[in-house]
C-alpha cells in the first residue's frame, strides 16, 4: 500500500502527483498530506517551493531566500515541520489516501513527511509518493518489501488508486 513514482526531469514528478492529487479531490477522495507547487516565475532566479496540505487546503513555502550566490539547501525546515503537523492532523479523519510530493533527504534523514508516511501505513492508509533515482536505495530500506513501483504516467497512478479499493 505505498506506491511509488519515478519521474524524470526537473519538477515532472511534483506535477504529476500534483495532477494526481486535482483528478482525485474531484472525483470525492479525502486526502491527506501535501503535494508541491514550484513558482518558476523567473528563468534567472531559483523557484519558491510550496507545498499545498490537502486536508486543510492550506499553502506553505517551504523555501527560504539565501541569497543570489546561495548554493546551499533553500529548504525551510521549520516551514517543513509546519507542513507536516497539518498533515498529521488529517489522519484522525481517516482519509482514503495519503499524497507525499516526495521521499526525498529530510525524509531520508528520518525527518520530514517520514514519521508521516509510517503513521498513515500503520492505521492501513495507503501512500503515494515519488523517489528519485538517487534517493531509490534509501526509500527502499525504508519500504521494505511493501514499495510498489508505478508507470509514471498519470492514468497508471489513478489506476494503482483506484484499485485500492478492491485490495
Amino acid at each position: 500500500m505505498l506506491g511509488y513514482v519515478i519521474v524524470e526531469g526537473r519538477g515532472a514528478a511534483d506535477r504529476l502527483i500534483f495532477s494526481v492529487a486535482e483528478t482525485l479531490r474531484l472525483d470525492g477522495w479525502a486526502l491527506a498530506g501535501a503535494v508541491q507547487v514550484n513558482d518558476e516565475s523567473s528563468p534567472y532566479e531559483k523557484c519558491d517551493m510550496d507545498l499545498h496540505v490537502l486536508a486543510c487546503d492550506r499553502v506553505v513555502r517551504i523555501s527560504q531566500n539565501l541569497g543570489a550566490l546561495s548554493k546551499g539547501c533553500r529548504l525551510d525546515p521549520s516551514a517543513l515541520a509546519t507542513a507536516v503537523g497539518l498533515a498529521e492532523t488529517a489522519l484522525s479523519q481517516s482519509p482514503r489516501l495519503c499524497i507525499v510530493n516526495k521521499f526525498g533527504k529530510a525524509e531520508i534523514d528520518g525527518a520530514g513527511f517520514r514519521p508521516f508516511i509510517g503513521m498513515a501505513l500503520s492505521h492501513g492508509i495507503p501512500v503515494l509518493t515519488s523517489v528519485s533515482r538517487g534517493n531509490l536505495p534509501a526509500f527502499m530500506a525504508f519500504a521494505e518489501d511493501i514499495a510498489q513501483e508505478l508507470a509514471p504516467e498519470q492514468d497508471a497512478v489513478l489506476n494503482w488508486c483506484r484499485a485500492l479499493e478492491n485490495a
